[in-house]
């Protein structure tokens, strides 16, 4: 049995999906008027694993994450740059699908865009009037009365009198409180607009997620997701207007990922510490490979807990996943034209016992480090096994491991493209400097035949030589010597 944390109930609550063998997930997704930064990134990479693992169960999984492509930021950030709406949202949507394909995150099933969904927005804003819900105040905007929805605040544990005198509440005098929201926005001077009843404008934020939301999976769905910084007031806003409008209960569970700091201190652009994803994956010469990376960094902290970014959590990131595609690497080379029938994973060694604890981990609200930590036992395991000879054992270990990483979306490359070990394919992407595959060979021939005349001053010129350009040897009892990027 799956267990999910509901940050509705704020518990952990078993996943019984509304109709037997499929799961509608909605996300909210980017507002597309920059690059995604590495907060992004964490909900981006989070819910892609939980789907992974909600169809490796073998659920049928409607995943939608939607694009948010009109809204107060957009028309701003067009201004500014003297750009058309459209032309700005296209371009950092672009953007934004390969930073996806950059951290190994699917595609979602559906990917509605607000624009597209104008009549949905306007016919649920007409039932939330009809139902008294709503009210066209004095500036011709729509606004939704948060007081005549009393479990207002259940979410995110607000009461209406503390929001009352907070310094969040905008004063507004065409609303009849403060604490009311737009669902419609009048039409202003050079903005889009859109026809409604109420005259020409735009739909407010809230209001295009409930709208997009129960288009695409109906009024009452399984879970509802997004980052910590949107559960008030956004999804709070959300579920008063949807459940207003349908007068049906929404999201079965509430999900929420953690907050991102970066070297502990809150992300901001005027601290100076806000990282887009390509910048930080341009830091490797070979980008791919750091994708891998910013994903295996983000799994290895759970989804709820904060996630601190710094360089050297992305060190230690490496560092890890470097360990398991080293384990990988060395079972390729002892096993490589090893005679005899190969086993499969469910007869060897104790297999069933890791893939039981991955399990469980996962079933526990998501717990990726634990699930990661099961698959660094696996390697031991699978070290021990090629220790004692037991090559085809070990061959098998290394299919599970590989398996359950992919259930993470990790172990994406084979061991020679992510190490850089001859046969791979990173030369291709001239990594080493001005050093082709065949020219680090070269010198690590040298370097062996240096060795064998007892040269140990031109052996250790050629390692300090290939060290400083990222080539790091193994040499091996036999003689000989392996190679990989570091």
């Amino acid at each position: 049995m799956l267990y999910i944390y509901d940050s509705l109930s704020r518990s952990k609550r078993p996943l019984n999906p509304r109709e037997p063998g499929k799961v509608g997930i909605y996300v909210c997704g980017m507002t597309v008027y920059d690059f995604c930064h590495i907060g992004h990134a964490r909900v981006l990479v989070v819910f892609d694993m939980v789907v992974r693992y909600l169809r490796s169960l073998g659920l049928d999984v409607t995943y939608v994450r939607n694009i948010t492509d009109i809204d107060d930021k957009i028309i701003d950030r067009a201004a500014q740059q003297g750009e058309p709406v459209a032309a700005l949202t296209e371009r950092f949507t672009a953007a934004m699908h390969e930073d996806c394909a950059a951290l190994f995150v699917q595609p979602p099933n559906l990917e509605p865009r607000a624009t597209g969904h104008i009549a949905d927005i306007v016919d649920m804003v007409q039932r939330l009037i009809e139902r008294d819900y709503a009210y066209v105040g004095g500036s011709g905007d729509v606004f939704f009365s948060v007081r005549k929805f009393p479990a207002y605040g259940k979410l995110s544990g607000k009461s209406l009198d503390d929001l009352r005198v907070g310094a969040r509440v905008e004063a507004d005098e065409s609303k009849r409180d403060p604490l009311d929201f737009a669902l419609w926005k009048s039409a202003k001077p050079d903005e889009p607009y859109w026809p409604s009843p109420w005259g020409d404008g735009r739909p407010g934020w809230h209001i295009e997620c409930s709208a997009m939301s129960t288009r695409c999976l109906g009024n009452h769905f399984d879970i509802h997701a997004g980052g910590m910084d949107l559960r008030f007031p956004h999804h709070e806003n959300e579920i008063a207007q949807s459940v207003g409008a349908t007068g049906d209960a929404f999201a079965e569970l509430w999900m929420h990922n953690g907050y991102v700091q970066v070297d502990s201190e809150k992300m901001s652009k005027s601290l100076d510490n806000f990282f887009t994803i390509r910048e930080i994956l341009a830091q490797d010469n070979f980008p791919a490979r750091m994708g891998e990376i910013i994903r295996y960094m983000i799994l290895s902290s759970h989804y709820r807990s904060p996630l601190n970014f710094s360089q050297q959590t992305l060190d230690n990131a490496k560092a890890a996943l470097t360990r398991l595609y080293l384990v990988l690497d060395k079972v390729t080379e002892i096993t490589a034209g090893t005679p005899g029938q190969p086993i499969s994973v469910g007869d060897a060694g104790d297999w069933q016992a890791y893939s039981q604890r991955f399990h469980e981990a996962m079933n526990d609200d998501f717990n990726s480090p634990e699930a990661i930590a099961v698959l660094f036992d696996l390697t031991r395991e699978i070290n021990r096994q090629l220790d004692a000879n037991r090559g085809a054992v070990a061959a098998a270990l290394a299919d599970g491991l590989v398996a359950l990483a992919g259930l993470l979306g990790l172990i994406n490359f084979s061991p020679a493209a992510f190490l850089g070990t001859a046969g791979g394919t990173r030369f291709a992407h001239n990594v080493v400097e001005d050093l082709s595959e065949a020219a680090v060979q070269r010198l690590v021939d040298e370097r062996n035949t240096a060795r064998a005349n007892r040269d140990w001053q031109t052996a250790d010129r050629i390692r300090n030589e290939l060290t400083a350009k990222g080539v790091v040897l193994e040499d091996k009892p036999d003689g000989s010597t392996r190679w990989r990027i570091e």
